[in-house]
């Protein structure tokens, strides 16, 4: 038996609940591994409230990340040995201290990449890594907006836009935040709370406006990210941390400039092991090359999960954030 935390209905922070689960032996195609770290996601909140649903029904071990070291293998599995050390994402069930993996789903962590790093940054990373390099090829001289700028997510796109040669614009809601934010490479800091985002990228560009928002907030940032758009230019709706963008007619993209607009998934940009590997080796690459730095922030103890959800969902974590078996 190990430690675990399972949700047995869905709810707020305080359905988690600390207990111990069994792990059998890897079957066929899985890997069984020990947890270094567990990832904290926005994501593990949706599947908490039951806004997504676990494919195994309830009751479900939350979490969709993590790295560790391979503890056993199954019969038919090649690929990876005892002592592999690992990490993966969108595979429910992290928030343990071991667990079962498919074998496909494993990712080898390569030297020079912590642990505890890639266990809390497999997700943002990759997500990053598409929004960036697949739905809208940033490039040199491209302007974006990233809301939420000292966010998870906002970190690694401050950082690896500007990397890029991007001009970075990033809203945040403290001063300590936009602090954060410039750091990591964010060239205009609009502060939400205090300032008309819109109004700033119009001042902020000249009028230009930005060729991509990338918004994973959602419903308090729309449709007004859509005026910082230029004609032509791209949406690209990845999360709904204030809850999800409502309906609205698809006309509005055209009177807004005949723009795009999309709400990708890393799951299907992840869908096929070379699409999978392809987006973790370029994680890997830009981190160890040191133009991406995605630290861990914040810790907490397995059994703390129910206060990393109430710390997460009320935007008091920065950055990666990880439970630690």
């Amino acid at each position: 038996m190990v430690a675990a935390v399972r949700v047995h209905k869905v709810g707020g922070p305080e359905v988690l609940t600390f207990e111990e689960v069994d792990v059998p032996a890897p079957g066929p195609g899985q890997i069984r591994i020990r947890q270094a770290a567990c990832g904290i996601n926005f994501i593990d909140t949706y599947f908490r409230q039951g806004m997504y649903a676990s494919p195994t029904g309830l009751p479900f071990v939350v979490g969709n990340e993590g790295a560790g070291t391979v503890t056993a293998v199954g019969p038919d599995v090649t690929d990876f040995a005892v002592g592999d050390r690992v990490a993966y994402v969108i595979t429910l069930g992290g928030y343990a201290e071991e667990r079962i993996l498919p074998a496909a789903r494993a990712l080898k962590v390569p030297d020079g990449v912590d642990l505890a790093e890639a266990g809390g940054m497999m997700l943002k990373g990759m997500t990053v890594c598409y929004l960036l390099r697949r739905t809208f090829k940033v490039e040199k001289g491209h302007t974006i907006l990233i809301h939420a700028a000292a966010g998870g997510v906002g970190q690694i796109v401050c950082q690896w836009a500007k990397h890029l040669g991007a001009t970075v614009i990033g809203t945040v809601g403290s001063k300590d935040k936009g602090e954060i934010a410039t750091s990591l490479g964010c060239d205009h800091v609009v502060y939400y709370r205090d300032e008309d985002f819109v109004a700033r990228v119009k001042e902020i560009t000249g009028g230009a406006l930005c060729d991509v928002v990338y918004d994973g907030v959602g419903k308090t940032t729309f449709p007004a990210s859509l005026d910082c758009i230029r004609p032509l230019g791209m949406f690209v709706s990845f999360g709904s941390a204030s809850g999800p963008v409502e309906a609205f007619n698809i006309n509005l993209l055209q009177a807004k400039g005949s723009l795009f607009a999309t709400r990708p998934t890393l799951n299907h940009y992840a869908a096929t092991r070379p699409d999978y590997e392809g987006l973790a080796n370029e994680l890997f690459e830009v981190v160890r090359s040191g133009a991406v730095r995605i630290p861990v922030q914040t810790s907490y103890a397995l059994k703390d999960a129910r206060q990393a959800h109430v710390d997460l969902e009320s935007r008091a974590t920065t950055g990666s954030s990880i439970l630690v078996p």
